[in-house]
């Protein structure tokens, strides 16, 4: 019987991850992505500033978790709406529309999703800051929504707001 678990280490130390330019200008680095778990989870690092926010959206191939290491989230699951400081964390099954909304600068937060794939989505709509970035590049709504329905997922709406 063959196991789902990855059978080969990886090892990356800070100064090797990618970095993607993300939502609202945002930083975010790959620090595992699938090919090197074997498929088995997707993990990002995002730098984030009050008012930052995800449009309403859902996954059908990955769970996906926030953990909030410095800074604070407002965090929809559902129709549940919660805040998570710091040593937070939320997990977000697949299948439920979720989003969430910076509420503090320098707020410095985990993504993991599982299984891996969601890197995937982030590279198709961030843009790799070691490579020039094409004139004009933004992400948009449109690239925003043909990278989600690329990679398994559906944008449902806008961000939510603070009194959401």
């Amino acid at each position: 019987m063959m196991s789902s678990f990855a059978t080969q280490s990886y090892v990356a130390n800070g100064d090797g991850h990618q970095v993607l330019e993300w939502l609202g200008g945002t930083s975010m680095q790959v620090l595992l992505d699938s090919a090197h778990s074997q498929g088995a989870l997707t993990v990002v690092r995002t730098a984030l500033n009050e008012g930052d926010a995800a449009p309403v959206h859902v996954h059908s191939r990955e769970d996906e978790v926030f953990l909030v290491l410095a800074g604070g989230a407002l965090v929809w699951s559902g129709d549940d709406r919660y805040e998570v400081g710091p040593g937070g964390i939320a997990f977000l099954p697949r299948d439920v529309p979720h989003t969430y909304r910076i509420i503090e600068d320098g707020t410095d937060m985990l993504t993991i999703c599982t299984p891996g794939g969601m890197d995937g989505f982030f590279r198709s709509a961030g843009h790799d800051v070691s490579t020039p970035k094409p004139e004009g590049w933004a992400i948009t709504a449109a690239t925003l929504g043909a990278a989600a329905a690329a990679h398994g997922q559906q944008i449902l709406g806008p961000p939510k707001g603070l009194d959401d």
